[in-house]
C-alpha cells in the first residue's frame, strides 16, 4: 500500500496522498488538500481517513482540527470517507453533491451544494470549474469523468479528482509529464447536441485560463510538477488529439 504523504505546495497549499485499494486487490492512490484562507482558518478539499504522521502535521497546523471550518468535496464517486472525516471535524461544514447526501446520509451537509456559485463564492482563494458536455453525476454508476476542478492560484496548484490524469507517471517532479481524459469520458458525454465540442471547448478554455498551474494534483495519479508553462500545452495536446471522437 502506498504511504501516506502530506506536501507543502506553499503558499497555504497541502496536497495530501494516500491509498485506495480497488476491490481489494490495487491500491490506485487516493488525495484530499488542505487549504489555508487568507482569515486564518482552514478548509479541505475532499475526505480522507487521516492516520499517523500526516495526521499528527495536519492537526499541528489547525490547532487540534478547531480551525477547519469547511470540507469541500468536490467528486460526487468519492464518498468513502466522508463519514470518518465528519467524526475528524465535527465542527467544519460539509459540502458535497446530491449523491454525497445519499451516500454518506450520517453527514450533517449543508444545503448549499458544493458545485454552486454559493459556495465559490464563500472561498475567493479559490477557483472552480465544473466541466461542460458531460455528466457531474453520470447515471451509469461506472462512469467518473467529471468533477468539480479547483485551482489554488497562490501556489500555482490545481486539484483533479479523475477528470484529467497523468499517464503513466507517478512521481512528483516528472516536469515533462503529459495529460490524458479520464478513460469514461466519452461514456460520459451528454446526450445533446454538441456536447463533445462543449466539453473540448471549457477544457481548452481551462488550459489558458489555469496557464500558470504548476502542481498538478490527481486523485489516482498522483502529484506531478510541471515546468512554467507546460500545463497548458500539455492539457491542449490532450484536448486536440481526443476532440475528433468527442465531437463525432
Amino acid at each position: 500500500m502506498m504511504q501516506d504523504k502530506m506536501y507543502d505546495l506553499g503558499s497555504g497549499f497541502w496536497s495530501i496522498r494516500g491509498s485506495f485499494v480497488k476491490k481489494g486487490l490495487l491500491d490506485i492512490g487516493g488525495q484530499c488538500a488542505l487549504v489555508k484562507l487568507s482569515s486564518g482558518r482552514f478548509v479541505f478539499l475532499d475526505s480522507y481517513t487521516l492516520i499517523d504522521d500526516v495526521r499528527a502535521q495536519v492537526m499541528s497546523l489547525t490547532n487540534n482540527g478547531q480551525d477547519v471550518e469547511a470540507v469541500l468535496n468536490v467528486h460526487p464517486f468519492h464518498t468513502v470517507h466522508c463519514e470518518q472525516m465528519a467524526k475528524d471535524f465535527p465542527q467544519a461544514i460539509f459540502y458535497g453533491s446530491s449523491r454525497h447526501h445519499k451516500q454518506a446520509p450520517d453527514v450533517q451537509w449543508s444545503a448549499d451544494l458544493v458545485e454552486s456559485d454559493t459556495v465559490a463564492k464563500r472561498y475567493p482563494e479559490l477557483e472552480f470549474s465544473l466541466p461542460k458536455g458531460i455528466y457531474y453525476i453520470a447515471p451509469d454508476e461506472n462512469v467518473h469523468a467529471s468533477s468539480l476542478l479547483v485551482c489554488h492560484p497562490a501556489s500555482k496548484s490545481v486539484y483533479v479528482d479523475d477528470t484529467f490524469e497523468i499517464p503513466p507517471s507517478k512521481l512528483f517532479n516528472a516536469v515533462e509529464a503529459s495529460i490524458g481524459l479520464h478513460p469514461t469520458t466519452l461514456q460520459a458525454r451528454k446526450d445533446e447536441p454538441n456536447a463533445g465540442k462543449a466539453y473540448c471547448d471549457w477544457a481548452t478554455e481551462l488550459a489558458h485560463k489555469w496557464r500558470d498551474v504548476r502542481y498538478f494534483c490527481g486523485a489516482h495519479s498522483g502529484l506531478v510538477e510541471f515546468a512554467e508553462g507546460r500545463f497548458e500545452s500539455a492539457l491542449l495536446f490532450a484536448i486536440d488529439r481526443a476532440r475528433p471522437e468527442l465531437e463525432a
